[in-house]
């Protein structure tokens, strides 16, 4: 299993829209960081560098880390579709769910890679400002940017080393159900299509406050909610592995 995960950890990094998706959580603070329109839309100066990461993480989740989150994910599957490769390796005498398991690993830890980096290129693009001792927060912490007093390097490292955790886990779910439309619909783009639309039509039903507690969109935020996280992270986890094994029962039965 170790050697089919290396391969397909090998095959995630030459994707194009893992590259693309890196490059992208990589500049994104350093614009963040510096841009002249800051104070306007957040009504923010920044004190210091340990700011920049929350920046970054607050925009990045909006859209466009769950957005590269479900290409990736679609894209690890499609592609071996689209190159004609996936039937040759089907062929090997290895069950279908050690290969497909192997890629539904790979996909899930892609959301760390890609906060790795964005947490990365924040704290680049924060040191200009400082990363010492400062009064206020983080962003990601208890009073938001205006904090509760004076954080210490390794409180506000803490703080923000939790928050993109979290962020991470409220990604897992995307990047299971673009994998399990993968296995349904064998193309890149249709199942990242069908997984963004999922998502925009569960934040549809927030209208509905019977079911809004158990839906995956309540929770998108939970990495600046942490007393969500009770109810929120088994829900998270439920989801992940429930799209996965359904993911993994169809492709068992899937002609390919």
């Amino acid at each position: 299993m170790l050697r089919v995960l290396i391969w397909e950890f090998g095959k995630l990094v030459r994707l194009r829209s893992v590259q693309i998706g890196l490059l992208a959580a990589l500049v994104l603070p350093i614009l963040w960081a510096f841009a002249p329109g800051l104070r306007a839309q957040y009504g923010l100066e920044l004190v210091s560098g340990w700011q920049v990461p929350a920046l970054s993480l607050l925009t990045g989740m909006d859209f466009l880390f769950p957005f590269l989150t479900a290409m990736a994910a679609a894209e690890v599957l499609g592609s071996e579709v689209s190159m004609g490769t996936l039937k040759s390796v089907l062929l090997r005498p290895s069950p279908r769910s050690r290969l497909l398991g192997a890629k539904i690993m790979v996909v899930l830890a892609y959301p760390f890679i890609l906060l790795l980096v964005s947490l990365a290129g924040s704290l680049l693009a924060g040191l200009p400002f400082g990363v010492g001792s400062f009064f206020g927060g983080t962003g990601l912490g208890e009073g938001s940017f205006a904090g509760v007093g004076q954080i210490t390097p390794a409180g506000a490292f803490m703080e923000l080393l939790r928050a993109h955790v979290l962020a991470g886990v409220v990604l897992w779910p995307l990047s299971a159900l673009a994998m399990l439309y993968a296995v349904v619909f064998l193309s890149t783009t249709s199942a990242a299509l069908a997984a963004v639309s999922t998502l925009l039509l569960m934040r549809l039903l927030i209208a509905f406050p019977a079911i809004q507690p158990f839906l995956l969109t309540s929770y998108l935020d939970l990495y600046i909610r942490p007393a969500a996280v009770g109810l929120g992270l088994p829900l998270l986890i439920i989801y992940t592995v429930g799209f996965a094994l359904l993911a993994l029962l169809i492709f068992e039965r899937k002609d390919i």
